[in-house]
């Protein structure tokens, strides 16, 4: 069995890298000097990183897809301070042969531990058919299993197995502070709306290799998904509120807050708008925390940041005494 032994936060500008990494991402390129080359993001469980292969890039394109576990031969290079690996070698290595593990991120804290914290939530829930509804999803074992492995993103924030279970064990611990301080807020619909409001992800993205949005997750999105799925599950349950389900599907339709990021309408409960700025703010902090984590770069700055549009302050290294 392969293993591996340089692992994305270790890689430096002038190492030579030979290694296994999987590809979550590949597209060919033009050159400045009007040449095909081929990009690359390559991503083992301690991070991801980009590769380009400038020579026979047509070529090598097709010998392998997106998802591969690839070997590669490598020069690890510094362009616009951050590290590249430009690669003179790759081939495929079969899957048998490879430890999954190595290659898939993951939530650092313990999945298991995280969904009892969550199930030991449910169980106070005092709204009986809100309990009932949210111990009717998680007794599923297919959903149960798939709710504790998926991402909560492709990348943006929580990018790693477990990441939707962490996202939202942390919304949902938040919003029992913040409710407890608004004491007119319908607690126990704001803890739903807040376990609930990305379960859409469970079938909006693939998992079991390289993290990608599935056929669902492009042509209907997670928001319309959850709203299908929680909806399946109230018939199921007998004299659910009508008022109750309907303000329950609002805070999942609402959550990202406006429509130009994808929600289907704006918050018009003070529930629902809780939950879109809770939301908000814990995705947007593991954004930053994960960002500020890339490998290679000794600045006090991060690079660029395209989808939050700013860089973001790292910090200064603390001297030694002896300095």
């Amino acid at each position: 069995m392969n293993t591996k032994n340089i692992y994305v936060k270790d890689i430096r500008a002038g190492d030579r890298v030979s290694d296994l990494f999987l590809v979550t991402e590949k597209n060919m390129a033009i050159s400045q000097k009007g040449n095909p080359y081929l990009n690359l993001k390559l991503r083992d469980k301690t991070g991801e990183i980009e590769g380009r292969v400038w020579d026979r890039a047509v070529e090598i394109n097709g010998t392998f897809r997106m998802g591969d576990i690839i070997l590669i031969q490598s020069q690890a290079v510094s362009f616009r301070n951050i590290v590249q690996l430009s690669i003179v070698k790759l081939s495929v290595v079969d899957g048998p042969a490879v430890t999954p593990a190595d290659y898939l991120p993951s939530s650092v804290s313990d999945i298991p531990e995280m969904f009892e914290a969550l199930m030991d939530i449910i169980h106070k829930i005092q709204n009986p058919h809100l309990k009932a509804l949210l111990e009717l999803i998680f007794s599923d074992e297919e959903t149960a299993e798939a709710f504790q492995k998926a991402p909560a993103a492709k990348g943006f924030h929580h990018a790693y197995i477990g990441g939707l279970l962490e996202h939202s064990l942390s919304v949902t611990r938040l919003l029992d502070l913040v409710t407890r301080h608004y004491p007119q807020v319908n607690r126990d619909l704001a803890m739903a709306g807040g376990i609930l409001h990305d379960i859409g992800k469970i079938h909006e993205l693939s998992f079991d290799g390289a993290m990608d949005y599935t056929d669902e997750g492009r042509l209907v999105g997670h928001i319309v998904l959850a709203v299908e799925f929680v909806n399946t599950k109230i018939a199921e349950i007998e004299n659910f509120p009508r008022s109750l389900a309907l303000e329950l599907r609002h805070i999942l339709l609402s959550h990202h807050g406006v429509l130009e990021f994808g929600s289907p309408k704006r918050p018009k409960t003070v529930e629902a708008l809780i939950v879109n700025f809770i939301d908000d703010l814990d995705a947007k902090t593991n954004a930053f925390s994960e960002f500020m984590k890339i490998p290679g770069n000794e600045s006090n700055w991060t690079p660029y940041h395209r989808l939050l549009e700013r860089f973001i302050y790292k910090g200064q290294e603390p001297k030694n005494e002896g300095q």
